[in-house]
């Protein structure tokens, strides 16, 4: 396992494209490859994580090969530790504050949302939803007290703004718990 220091993703149209993509970015550089796989509506995402040098030479070669196949893509040098957990579903929280939700068209752009919205405020990931059973959509939910949930959504929507993915966002001061029992 590698300095998983930086992370990277190339999310693509062609499924086929995408194999060869993860193993030109295998090849390029030591990096641990998080995710090889479909993803709906029939796209493909390579993620791979490692020290920062080696992501962006992993994500040039992956980039290089992909081209007009790609549909997003993410370097994030320095993540935030909380999003690999919130993204592999193992996060624990026992008690939800304030909840907020970032929704956006891309699963890059969701990556990026959440990497900013919890370095942007004292505020917990819950998960970060990639595109399955969703439309290829993702999601980040966050908690925390209800000016600190409002500071991140409002800092991860104001980082991926201009990439016109946002799908819609929102703050729930107080939701009951049950809200949260059957996440997709």
């Amino acid at each position: 396992m590698n300095d998983n220091s930086a992370i990277g993703m190339i999310e693509l149209n062609s499924i086929a494209k995408g194999y060869a993509v993860g193993d030109a970015m295998l090849k390029a550089a030591n990096i641990d490859i998080l995710f090889n796989r479909t993803i709906c509506p029939g796209k493909f995402m390579v993620m791979v994580a490692g020290d920062v040098a080696a992501v962006e030479a992993a994500m040039d070669a992956g980039l290089a090969l992909g081209s007009e196949t790609i549909v997003d893509e993410l370097i994030i040098p320095n993540v935030h530790r909380s999003v690999f957990a919130a993204i592999s579903g193992t996060r624990v929280i026992e008690h939800t504050a304030a909840l907020g939700i970032i929704e956006t068209f891309s699963v890059a752009s969701i990556i990026e949302a959440a990497d900013a919205a919890v370095k942007a405020a004292d505020v917990e990931l819950i998960d970060v939803h990639l595109a399955m059973a969703i439309g290829g959509k993702g999601y980040v939910t966050i908690t925390g007290d209800v000016a600190a949930v409002n500071a991140a959504v409002e800092a991860g929507t104001a980082h991926i703004r201009d990439k016109g993915v946002l799908v819609d966002k929102v703050v729930i001061p107080q939701p009951r718990e049950e809200i949260l029992r059957d996440r997709v």
